[in-house]
């Protein structure tokens, strides 16, 4: 069976598409970690971070994205950015916060979440 993390992703790359996000990178990797998803949402540039847990979990997913994480993933999407020569386009962070249930699967979507 697939890691949960990789569902989740598999999961937000197919939500992230029916609401108009043209995916550009899966797992982008770099010398400083990792970005899950970056994405177009119209002229936006966007770096999401995909949480996913089971519904047995107490706290929501995107509770676990402290100040740290969000100082790493700011020198991520910094990395891209020079990497692909990108300097003229607006940026921002989204989270993905999946909950896997005996229902389905809830999905909250937190746009411009830092």
């Amino acid at each position: 069976m697939e890691p949960l993390g990789k569902q989740g992703e598999k999961l937000a790359v197919k939500f992230l598409k029916t609401i108009g996000y043209k995916i550009l990178a899966q797992n982008y990797r770099c010398a400083l970690g990792e970005i899950d998803i970056i994405a177009q949402d119209k002229n936006t540039l966007v770096f999401i971070e995909v949480k996913t847990r089971k519904s047995d979990v107490i706290t929501k997913p995107f509770e676990s994205i402290g100040q740290r994480k969000q100082l790493k993933l700011r020198s991520l999407a910094e990395f891209y950015l020079q990497e692909k020569e990108v300097f003229d386009r607006e940026i921002r962070f989204d989270v993905l916060s999946i909950v896997h249930t005996n229902k389905g699967n809830e999905i909250e979507h937190i746009i411009n979440a830092f």
